[in-house]
């Protein structure tokens, strides 16, 4: 049995961790105390984080039953709320019955609504443009990557993979000696050992997980990626928490976000600068932010990384064949405007001004003369030693 029990008297949180087994219930001692001062420095709700305990037998939750009961009796008043996550199956049906026992009890399955955007990013129909957004990226990216500190033979974990097909880049490309991918969509996950099947590639590990809670252990990669994902999220700390706590010391973490108000294109840049600047508000109203590409080096500053490396690319409809960039904006009309704004309520006369922006914005990359650009923002930065 290894586990850990502590309290966090900031946030009246007792975190759980590891593996918890018991023989007998002496063997949970530790918790008992750990509930015991938490009683005496917790008031109105005291919570249970249980997501990164990824076993609990049945004595050990016959235990903590007869422990939550207790404390429920010694404070009454108390709220007892049991954080869970979807990641370790098990949580849900053991926990979920504990608010019948005792109405105190509450649990919480905190990434049942992970982020406000989630079901519109991941719609089927989203999946194929991706690929093509990645193609496009990976051009000026393979240039980029051994500059941040990626090479051959590296242990690499790319968290947020997607439908994997940046990961399957790198492992054909830098060849490293491990590749784990994780995401936390099912159907993103599956897409993407479908495509590495597709391809022969067997040496990427894909695994199903939260970013803002990893079941990884600490100091594990030399280099880890989190491409596109912090935007998506309204607390990117968290994650960025959790890549610094994997990442070995000397090595490096990579992210990629992008500021689509940056979006440009000539002619119609007037059109399409407005439609982009509203994609911003939009996102923001989902509690995201597609702002987030230039606050990069901020972020990865305030979590406590050194030797931070910024830059930042323009992908064109000069970067290979123009359709491909059309068809990306196509893909973005359809979701931002075709659910994003609709779920928002926005009106008519708004969306088919919002959809006009993007055609421009196609129109500006199939012309002979024109130019159409987005913006990515790379930024690294090395975990003390």
């Amino acid at each position: 049995m290894s586990y850990s029990v502590r309290f966090d008297d900031n946030n009246q949180e007792i975190v759980f961790a590891g593996v918890m087994r018991p023989k007998t219930a002496s063997d949970l001692e530790k918790v008992h105390d750990t509930v015991s001062h938490a009683l005496q420095r917790s008031s109105g709700t005291l919570f249970l984080n249980f997501k990164r305990l990824t076993k609990l037998n049945n004595i050990g939750f016959h235990e903590l039953v007869r422990i939550f009961g207790g404390a429920c009796e010694t404070r009454p008043e108390l709220k007892l709320k049991i954080i869970i996550s979807s990641v370790v199956g098990w949580a849900a049906r053991k926990f979920q019955a504990l608010n019948r026992l005792n109405p105190n009890i509450v649990v919480e399955q905190y990434d049942k609504d992970f982020y406000p955007g989630q079901g519109v990013l991941e719609d089927s129909g989203f999946v194929p443009i991706l690929r093509t957004q990645t193609k496009m990226t990976w051009r000026h990216e393979r240039e980029m990557l051994p500059r941040h500190g990626l090479k051959e033979g590296m242990h690499v974990a790319d968290i947020c993979c997607g439908i994997g097909d940046f990961a399957v880049l790198v492992q054909k490309e830098f060849k490293p000696a491990r590749l784990l991918a994780l995401d936390h969509a099912q159907g993103s996950l599956a897409y993407a050992r479908k495509v590495a099947a597709d391809f022969g590639i067997t040496e990427i590990e894909y695994v199903y997980g939260d970013a803002a809670a990893l079941l990884l252990e600490d100091d594990q990669f030399d280099f880890v990626t989190c491409r596109h994902a912090l935007q998506v999220f309204d607390r990117p700390e968290l994650i960025l928490k959790e890549l610094y706590r994997i990442c070995k010391p000397g090595g490096r973490v990579y992210i990629t976000n992008e500021k689509n108000s940056h979006c440009l294109g000539e002619p119609r840049a007037e059109s399409i600068q407005w439609t982009y600047n509203e994609v911003a508000r939009l996102w923001a109203d989902f509690k995201m932010d597609i702002e987030s590409g230039p606050k990069g080096r901020r972020l990865m500053q305030e979590i406590g990384f050194d030797d931070i490396r910024m830059e930042s690319f323009m992908v064109t409809n000069l970067d290979g064949d123009p359709q491909d960039f059309a068809d990306i904006i196509q893909a973005w009309e359809d979701v931002y405007a075709g659910k994003m704004a609709v779920q928002r309520g926005d009106s008519a006369e708004f969306i088919e001004r919002f959809r006009k922006g993007f055609q421009d914005h196609i129109y500006a990359a199939l012309h002979p003369k024109g130019y159409a650009g987005w913006p990515i923002w790379a930024t690294s930065g090395t975990k003390p030693a």
